[in-house]
């Protein structure tokens, strides 16, 4: 079985909301709730949540930063064609 990785995003218009939420969520915010707060994917109303993927389904820049993590971390700012994601690692198998 190829790698996979279960993730969670949010996706905002500038680099600053994202360093914003990540402030937050350092500072004792949950993820979640910011997700459904503050993201602009139809994802958010689910708390970010984007379920399981392998590589190839997400675009080149997402999907190396979420590969990238370990389970529980989140990302640095991910800029994409979308906006700004900040990505949190459920789990990889």
């Amino acid at each position: 079985m190829t790698a996979q990785v279960h993730a969670k995003h949010i996706l905002v218009k500038t680099e600053d909301e994202a360093n914003a939420i990540l402030f937050d969520v350092k500072h004792g915010k949950t993820f979640e709730d910011l997700a459904k707060q503050k993201s602009i994917c139809p994802s958010g109303k689910d708390g970010g949540d984007l379920g399981w993927f392998g590589r190839g389904m997400m675009v080149r820049e997402f999907e190396s930063a979420a590969f990238a993590l370990k389970k529980g971390e989140f990302s640095k700012p991910v800029k994409t064609q979308f906006g700004w994601h900040v990505i949190k690692v459920e789990d990889v198998k």
